[in-house]
C-alpha cells in the first residue's frame, strides 16, 4: 500500500494563526470574524485536519492513478470522488469564506487558507474544485445583479454549484489582448457567447448540481483592432449541451484527479455580469483568492514533504560503524536539506497568512486611508505570495525525493506525484516570469506605494543586519530600475532575480516577526529556528540577486547565436 502523508501538527497550525499579522484587528471587523478566537480556530483547524487524513489521503492516490474518464461528452470522476465531495459538502467545507447572507460561515481568510492548506496537502486535486468556487462567489458578489446573485451564490456557498474562471484560449493564455471568444446580443436583446476556451480546471464534472462558467469575451465588432471585453455567466455541466460542449480532457503530468478541459461555446446563452468593456479590470476582485490559493497549495505540498521526510530520516539508518548504522538525520547534508524545508515551509505559511489579513483589513477596515494603504502592500506581496508557493512546493518536493533517495523515486511514497503536482504551480494564474514583470512594472516602476510600506514594515522588525542588508539592495535595485532606458530590455531581464529577491525579502520579514514572539512550546521553537536559518544566509543570497537584477540585457545578446533558423 503506498504511503500518505503524515498528519499535520495543528497546534503548530494554529499558533501560526495566532502569530500572524494584526489577527486581533481582523477579529474585530465582522461578527462572524470575532468568532473565530484562538481555541475556535484551533477546533476549526483540527475538524479539517481529520477530514483531509481520513477521506482526502486515501483518495489521493486513486486520484492520481486514475484520474477521471469522459463517457458521452462529459467528465465522470469515480465513486470515491464522488463520496468525498459529499462528505466535504456535508461538514459544510465550502461555506467557510463566503458571506453569511448566502448561507456562508464568512470566517477570516487567514483561517480560511489554513484549512485550504490541510487540504491540498493530502490530495491537491480535490482541492482544485473549491478555490473556483469561491473566485466566481466573489466576482457575483461584487457586479452581479439582484437575479445573478439570488440564482449562484446560495449554490455557490453550499457546494451544490460548481463554477469556472474560462480566460486561457489557444493563442491568448495570459495575453488576453489576443481573445477571440465574442459575446453579442440577439434580436430579443439577449447575449450569446461563441468561442474556445482551453486549460479550465474542473472545467465539466459531475460532483455538483450545477455548473456556471465565468467567461471572458469580446462585445466589439469583428473588425475591431482592440478588443472590448465582457464578463458573462455561463451555465455548463450539461445544462446546455449542444451550445456549452467539452472538447477534450488534457493529459497532464500531474494533478490527475482535476479535470483540465477544453470548452466550445456555440452561441451559448449568457448573462453579462457587471459591465461592458470592464470584464478584464473586474476579474482583478478575485485576483487575491486566486493567487493567494496557489500560494496555498505550494504551502500543502510543501508542509507534507517536509513532514515525510523529517521522519523518515529519523527511521532510515545508514552510515557509523559496521553492523550499527545510524539515522541519516545524523548526518550534517541530511540536517541542512532538512532545515532548508523547515524555514522554506514556515516562512511561507507565515507569510501567506500574514497577506491574508491584509487582504481581509483592506476589504473591511473601517478607515478608507487605512484600507488603501493595506490594499496596496497586499497588491505588492500578491506575486511573491504566488511564486513563492510555486518554488517552494518545488523545491521541497525535490529535496524530499533526495533524502529518501531512490525509494523516493517509486510510487511506494507520495513525494514523486508530489513532484509532478508542483510543477504546473509556476505556470498557472501567470507564470513565474509574468509575476515578475507584473511585480517590476506594477508595484515598482508604476505605483511603489505597497513595495516602500513592505521596506519599512520589515526594517521595523529589527531582525539584525542581514535583512537590512537585503532590504538595501531590494531598494537600491528599485531605484535603478527607475532609471533604466525602458526600451532597453534591461529592466525585463532582470525581473525575475528581482522578484527572488523580494521573496528572500519577505522571507526576512516573516523570520523578523518570527524571532519577536514572545513565548516558547514546540510550535515557537519551531518558527524561530526557520526564521534563524534564513536569516543567517539572507545576505549572501540577497548579494547574488542583486546583482543578476541590475546586470541589464546586454548579458543576453549571445540568445541570437543560438536561435534556430
Amino acid at each position: 500500500m503506498r504511503a500518505v502523508f503524515p498528519p499535520a501538527d495543528t497546534i503548530l497550525l494554529a499558533a501560526h494563526i495566532e502569530a500572524s499579522l494584526k489577527i486581533d484587528e481582523v477579529r474585530a471587523l465582522l461578527p462572524s470574524f470575532g468568532q473565530t478566537n484562538a481555541e475556535t480556530a484551533q477546533a476549526i483547524v483540527e475538524e479539517a485536519s481529520k477530514f483531509a487524513d481520513d477521506i482526502l489521503a486515501p483518495l489521493n492516490n486513486s486520484m492520481d492513478k486514475n484520474g477521471v474518464s469522459v463517457v458521452n461528452g462529459r467528465v465522470v470522476t469515480s465513486a470515491e470522488h464522488q463520496a468525498a465531495w459529499s462528505a466535504f459538502v456535508e461538514g459544510g467545507w465550502p461555506t467557510l469564506d463566503h458571506p453569511v447572507e448566502y448561507g456562508g460561515q464568512q470566517l477570516p481568510l487567514s483561517v480560511g487558507q489554513v484549512v485550504q492548506e490541510l487540504f491540498d496537502r493530502q490530495c491537491p486535486s480535490f482541492g482544485m474544485l473549491p478555490v473556483p468556487q469561491r473566485s466566481a462567489a466573489r466576482l457575483i458578489a461584487a457586479f452581479g445583479d439582484a437575479q445573478q446573485k439570488s440564482e449562484w451564490l446560495g449554490g455557490l456557498a453550499d457546494g451544490s454549484i460548481g463554477a469556472t474562471i474560462c480566460i486561457s484560449e489557444t493563442g491568448a493564455g495570459s495575453d488576453v489582448m489576443q481573445l477571440q471568444t465574442r459575446a453579442r446580443q440577439d434580436a430579443a436583446g439577449n447575449w450569446r457567447v461563441t468561442g474556445e476556451k482551453c486549460w479550465i480546471s474542473f472545467g465539466d464534472h459531475d460532483l455538483t448540481q450545477r455548473l456556471v462558467h465565468c467567461v471572458l469575451a469580446r462585445t466589439d465588432g469583428a473588425d475591431d483592432d482592440r478588443p472590448v471585453i465582457g464578463l458573462f455567466l455561463v451555465e455548463g455541466g450539461g445544462a446546455q449541451p449542444d451550445k456549452v460542449m467539452l472538447r477534450r480532457t488534457e493529459e497532464k503530468l500531474g494533478l490527475h484527479g482535476s479535470p483540465t478541459c477544453a470548452l466550445g461555446f456555440e452561441e451559448a446563452p449568457a448573462t453579462l455580469l457587471g459591465e461592458i468593456g470592464r470584464g478584464l479590470q473586474q476579474m482583478f476582485v478575485m485576483i487575491t483568492q486566486m493567487r493567494i490559493a496557489t500560494g496555498v497549495m505550494g504551502l500543502g505540498i510543501a508542509g507534507g514533504c517536509t513532514d515525510i521526510s523529517l521522519n523518515y530520516a529519523e527511521e532510515r539508518k545508514q552510515g557509523g560503524r559496521p553492523g550499527a548504522p545510524v539515522a541519516i538525520s545524523e548526518h550534517k547534508d541530511v540536517q541542512r536539506m532538512l532545515l532548508d524545508m523547515v524555514s522554506r515551509t514556515e516562512l511561507l505559511r507565515g507569510l501567506i497568512l500574514n497577506a491574508a489579513n491584509l487582504a481581509d483589513l483592506s476589504s473591511f477596515g473601517d478607515d478608507a486611508d487605512q484600507r488603501k494603504q493595506d490594499g496596496a502592500l497586499v497588491q505588492w506581496l500578491l506575486p511573491i505570495v504566488k511564486t513563492m508557493g510555486a518554488d517552494v512546493a518545488l523545491a521541497n518536493a525535490s529535496t524530499a525525493i533526495q533524502i529518501f533517495g531512490g525509494a523516493g523515486y517509486t510510487r511506494e511514497w507520495p513525494v514523486e506525484q508530489a513532484l509532478r503536482d508542483a510543477r504546473i504551480l509556476a505556470i498557472f494564474e501567470g507564470t513565474s516570469g509574468i509575476q515578475a514583470l507584473d511585480l517590476v512594472h506594477r508595484r515598482v516602476l508604476r505605483d511603489p506605494a505597497g513595495m516602500r510600506d513592505f521596506i519599512a514594515r520589515a526594517r521595523a522588525t529589527n531582525a539584525g543586519e542581514g535583512l537590512h542588508k537585503c532590504l538595501d539592495l531590494l531598494e537600491d535595485a528599485a531605484a535603478r530600475f527607475a532609471e533604466m532606458d525602458k526600451t532597453s530590455g534591461d529592466v525585463e531581464s532582470g525581473a525575475s532575480a528581482f522578484l527572488s529577491l523580494a521573496i528572500l525579502a519577505a522571507s526576512g520579514w516573516v523570520a523578523g516577526r518570527f524571532m519577536q514572539l514572545q513565548g516558547g512550546g514546540p510550535a515557537y521553537d519551531r518558527m524561530k529556528v526557520a526564521a534563524k536559518w534564513c536569516l543567517d544566509h539572507i545576505a549572501d543570497r540577497a548579494q547574488h540577486l542583486h546583482a543578476e537584477a541590475i546586470m541589464g540585457a546586454g548579458r543576453l545578446n549571445d540568445f541570437q547565436k543560438v536561435r534556430g533558423g
